[in-house]
């Protein structure tokens, strides 16, 4: 007796709501093995200085393509340096001594992130830890250096202002267990009804 796809689902909805709920769970608990991390943001406005003759948005687009660079110089390891030097901050570097320099790169850049708000000069910074005063400390300590060197990577023509300081999330973003949790239920139901249609 033909069945249609529709109707196998609807009569195994126990057991796909089982296995959403089993694979939700298994992601959870996944997610809670990994430390969980604040994140910090803050913004700095990036000043290009004008020139007689050029319109507003060459102005603009010059500041974004300026954010992009600067996005790739916060990775490095000679902004890591400039950070931890950064006077009015204390800053825990414990998960980036004695490890290989490899390790202390990757570390350092899922430490500092950074974007660029499209159709601005505004470089969003963010900084992640488990320590949420230590998340707001990295990120204050990121554009508070970009203030007083950042011209040493986009040239004395580039200016950079704090226009907000640091603010930290109340609860944990990464890993995001809610957002995993529910992608793991999803993929639990979409897997047992791969499942029970292959059987009929």
């Amino acid at each position: 007796m033909f069945h249609s796809p529709a109707h196998l689902l609807k009569k195994n909805a126990k057991v796909l709501l089982l296995a959403g709920m089993l694979v939700g769970l298994a992601s959870l608990l996944v997610s809670l093995l990994f430390p969980l991390q604040y994140r910090a943001d803050a913004q700095v406005f990036i000043i290009s200085k004008s020139r007689y003759g050029v319109d507003p948005y060459t102005i603009v687009k010059s500041a974004e393509r300026v954010g992009e660079n600067i996005s790739q110089v916060l990775k490095t390891d000679d902004f890591y340096q400039k950070i931890i030097t950064q006077e009015g901050y204390i800053l825990d570097l414990k998960q980036f001594e004695g490890v290989p320099e490899r390790t202390k790169r990757k570390r350092w850049q899922k430490t500092i992130q950074s974007s660029v708000v499209f159709g601005t000069g505004v470089l969003n910074v963010s900084a992640y830890h488990t320590d949420p005063n230590q998340a707001k400390a990295f990120a204050g300590a990121a554009v508070d250096t970009l203030v007083a060197k950042g011209w040493e990577y986009v040239g004395g023509d580039v200016t950079m202002k704090v226009v907000n300081k640091p603010v930290v999330t109340r609860l944990p973003v990464r890993p995001n267990v809610v957002v995993n949790t529910i992608l793991g239920c999803i993929v639990g139901v979409l897997l047992m009804g791969v499942i029970v249609l292959r059987r009929k």
